[in-house]
């Protein structure tokens, strides 16, 4: 039980500490929520799948993890950076990042460097090989065009808690 509640403390903890960066302060409104998949069959045997807060998780679980942005002021938003740290305790699920509009890509280093997934190294006791999705610990979408005042985009990925 202390595992399952330390796991919720994090994701809950990590789940607001998206961060952005605009050309100007106080263009982007930025949430992050933590949700998992629910599975329901109704009486006529059809399956629903739907997202629902992570109240509870276990090792083994699926999380989503939905950034949420929109441009709050008058102006457009350029050259915008959103980061999402991953918690230690979650794996990255290969391939599911994603976000309409935005370059992806990771750290291994805690934050301090982002590539593509697939430029991306690791050196463990002297011997270099490429980076495997458990080895991710920041995710990072770089959106490619302006934010017009107003708009709203998302971006997601999915982990799975170790």
């Amino acid at each position: 039980m202390k595992t399952l509640i330390k796991a919720l403390a994090l994701l809950t903890g990590f789940s607001l500490m998206s961060s952005a960066s605009a050309q100007e302060t106080g263009h982007l409104n930025v949430r992050t929520v933590v949700q998992k998949e629910e599975v329901t069959i109704d009486d006529d045997g059809n399956r629903r799948t739907r997202l629902v807060d992570a109240a509870q998780v276990v090792p083994g679980d699926e999380v989503v993890y939905t950034v949420s942005f929109s441009n709050i002021s008058d102006e457009p938003a350029e050259n915008i950076v959103i980061t999402n740290p991953l918690p230690a305790e979650l794996s990255y699920i290969d391939g599911s990042a994603f976000g309409p509009g935005a370059n992806v890509q990771f750290s291994v280093d805690g934050g301090v460097t982002f590539a593509d997934a697939a430029d991306l190294e690791v050196s463990e006791a002297g011997v270099t090989r490429p980076a495997m999705p458990d080895d991710f610990t920041h995710i990072r979408w770089v959106i490619e065009s302006q934010i017009a005042p107003g708009a709203q985009g998302i971006a997601q990925f999915r982990a799975r808690l170790d």
